[in-house]
């Protein structure tokens, strides 16, 4: 009963931190017309502390911030991840919550099994958790980017003034630029959050 308490209790903390995230600055950071974003980080360290399920929680909850962030605070091209915004004639659909829910649910889903995975066969613990980091928040950039193709090239490309020929090498642009960016600090935050934090409470088993 008490492990179910702490668990609760350390689940609700996370989802505390990307409420806290989503209300400052420091969730969503405005970068032209696209934000760049710290949100994946508590995605991915409580699918590591506390597994596969919360992780998925944890995932939802952050696309469900993203969905608020861009219906209430939109950009040119918040249309991508909002079925509620129409921006120079240009609306979100039902393939807006594809994207915007979608590849947050998996990271954290991914996260959770990378971790596993790792930590199964036998990886040292620091290169785990840099591993986990790195590929679960390419992953995750991966999907955005890949919905944003498939499903809205063509408005995309026009809200961004650019052709759509061009979009992919602009997309490929942001996996270089944001991508590795959010993979570095993802990678040190975790390792420095769960190395710090993990000596107080036994992690709970896997569900």
């Amino acid at each position: 009963m008490e492990s179910k308490v702490k668990r609760f209790v350390l689940f609700a903390f996370f989802v505390a931190i990307e409420l806290v995230l989503m209300l400052t600055p420091l969730g969503y950071i405005p970068i032209g017309p696209i934000r760049a974003t710290t949100m994946h980080i508590p995605v991915i360290i409580g699918a590591i502390v506390l597994g596969v399920k919360e992780g998925i929680l944890l995932g939802l909850v952050f696309g469900l911030t993203s969905l608020f962030v861009n219906t209430f605070t939109p950009t040119i091209t918040s249309f991508v991840f909002s079925p509620f915004i129409t921006i120079g004639g240009i609306s979100g659909n039902f393939s807006s919550l594809l994207v915007v829910l979608l590849p947050r649910i998996l990271l954290g889903l991914s996260a959770g099994l990378l971790y596993r995975l790792f930590n199964k066969i036998k990886v040292n613990e620091n290169i785990n958790l840099i591993l986990t980091s790195i590929t679960s928040t390419f992953l995750h950039t991966f999907l955005v980017l890949s919905g944003i193709y498939v499903f809205f090239a063509q408005p995309y490309s026009d809200a961004r003034n650019i052709p759509v020929a061009g979009l992919f090498k602009v997309l490929l642009g942001v996996v270089f630029t944001n991508g590795i960016m959010e993979m570095i600090v993802s990678a040190i935050i975790v390792l420095f959050v769960v190395k710090v934090t993990k000596p107080l409470f036994k992690r709970g088993k896997k569900v």
